[in-house]
């Protein structure tokens, strides 16, 4: 029994490449069962961001709200103490 290989050779070829389009069939399939799972998680992440998205909004509003309070507190009283020292070096001058 004498095997020739030319006949042998594309027999190993072919075995081989079915093997490699099966595995490859197998993996797109999972990757597709992953990727689901990774899309349902990202929604459900972006709904409970989307909840979350509220209290950050009253968060960013109180705080431009203390600082606006903050700068005419402090635009007051440096001007009331530029009010002092101007009146002193009035008296000063005179």
């Amino acid at each position: 029994m004498k095997v020739d290989l030319n006949e042998l050779l594309p027999c190993i070829l072919y075995l081989a490449l079915i093997v490699l389009v099966i595995t490859l069939i197998v993996l797109i399939i999972k990757l597709m069962k992953t990727l689901n799972k990774v899309d349902e998680v990202l929604n459900d992440v972006d709904s409970k961001m989307k909840k979350v998205d509220g209290v950050f909004d009253i968060i960013d509003r109180t705080t431009d709200f203390a600082n606006s309070i903050s700068d005419k507190v402090i635009n007051g009283i440096s001007g009331a103490v530029n009010k002092v020292f101007k009146k002193r070096r009035g008296k000063k001058d005179e």
